[in-house]
């Protein structure tokens, strides 16, 4: 799959957590933990769990930064 966005980082899924409607898939790239919270449905249809090789994907209007 090719797409316009630039920031992709390659990662590796460490953990799932389900709610009702949405989850928490927390995907460890380089050592650090990069969380995203999208539906169940968008989990099981990707067929996620933990282990499986990601790419996280960040699409953003704004990046902001604080020091």
């Amino acid at each position: 799959m090719e797409i316009s966005a630039r920031n992709q980082l390659q990662g590796q899924v460490k953990q799932i957590v389900r709610g009702s409607v949405n989850g928490e898939v927390i995907v460890d790239v380089g050592g650090q933990s990069v969380t995203s919270s999208i539906t169940l449905a968008s989990i099981e249809r990707l067929a996620l769990k933990v282990g499986d090789a990601v790419v996280v994907i960040v699409k953003a209007t704004d990046v902001m930064i604080g020091k």
